[in-house]
């Protein structure tokens, strides 16, 4: 969901995601919330939302010139955790849920935030920021999947099957060219690794279910925990030493902060102000917005560019998140209008 995968909430649909990242790492509420209508103020938060998420791409691609990803990912996380636990504590939120389901969130900090944000980081040491979002795009459909795999009350019905069938066709079309060798120039094993992060935002999706009844800003703080405890001690024990007290340039150190304070504790409190004050389905609308706020920043910034395999990818992507989404479908008439 990057960024940023939602917490504790069923995968049926778009309206409640996984984690996130398609947004990385974006928590949802366990109990779905009624759409209201979007106001432009709503409007404007939506897509603040989407621009930040988009940019946790565009800022990973800025620090990975000189941070390698497990640091900088437990940057990210460790700096993130502590502003929205503190963010929570002002607010007067009980934060006892995370010490009482402490392995739980372990668990879900490996899933949701420390393994898919460090494959991420891997696959973007050589994937464009813009491309990387196409695919982690692709998150919701592979959501539906495992749901359905391991799970009882999830099922596929035809507008899911339908979106399911247009991603896999996108990530064809995204990897097909590299595998056979057609002259891209993206190795496969980078996208591979994205396209990993997202089936780790899937399990996390579905293992988030263990949580329901927590308040979801707490179970995002949790998870956040959860990461740095994984994280953590591997990264003290593999870059300490090496880096010593050599300091990053400013840029780089301006990404991971854009990382931690804008990606992801401030996109997760607008992402929990959407959900409350326009509901689940519409905050969902942000999926969409991410991929083409990654794409606009790696154009206008680091002089990116979509090729046609990869233009018609995501083509493909957006369109399976439409078919799950149902709501272009719920047409007077339509045979998928009770489907989804």
């Amino acid at each position: 969901m990057t960024d940023p995968v939602p917490p504790p909430a069923s995968s049926a649909a778009i309206a409640r995601p996984p984690a996130g990242p398609s947004a990385p790492g974006v928590p949802v509420d366990a109990a779905p919330t009624a759409a209201a209508a979007l106001t432009p103020r709503l409007w404007g938060v939506l897509m603040l939302l989407g621009l930040l998420w988009g940019g946790s791409f565009f800022f990973n691609r800025i620090a990975l010139a000189e941070l390698a990803p497990l640091p900088l990912v437990a940057c990210r996380i460790g700096l993130a955790a502590l502003l929205l636990v503190g963010w929570l504590s002002l607010r007067g939120v009980s934060l006892r849920p995370i010490a009482e389901r402490a392995p739980a969130f372990v668990l879900l900090g490996l899933l949701n935030n420390a393994l898919p944000f460090t494959l991420i980081g891997i696959g973007q040491t050589e994937v464009g920021s813009g491309l990387a979002s196409v695919i982690n795009a692709t998150t919701p459909l592979w959501t539906i999947l495992v749901a359905t795999a391991f799970t009882s009350d999830d099922r596929i019905t035809p507008n899911r099957l339908i979106g399911i069938l247009f991603g896999i066709a996108g990530v064809a079309v995204l990897i097909g060219p590299n595998a056979v060798g057609l002259g891209v120039t993206v190795p496969v094993w980078a996208m591979g690794c994205i396209l990993g992060a997202t089936l780790s935002y899937a399990f996390a999706g579905v293992f988030a279910r263990r949580l329901r009844g927590i308040a979801a800003p707490v179970v995002a703080a949790g998870q956040l925990c959860g990461g740095c405890v994984v994280l953590g001690p591997a990264t003290l024990a593999l870059y300490a030493p090496a880096t010593g007290l050599a300091l990053p340039s400013a840029p780089v150190v301006a990404a991971v902060c854009g990382l931690a304070v804008l990606s992801t504790c401030l996109a997760y409190i607008l992402y929990f102000l959407l959900i409350a004050r326009a509901g689940a389905t519409n905050a969902s609308l942000v999926t969409f917005i991410i991929p083409a706020s990654a794409i606009l920043l790696g154009v206008l910034f680091l002089d990116e560019s979509l090729t046609l395999p990869e233009i018609a990818g995501l083509g493909l992507i957006l369109l399976g998140l439409l078919a799950v989404d149902g709501r272009v479908l719920r047409l007077k008439g339509s045979p998928f209008a009770r489907t989804s």
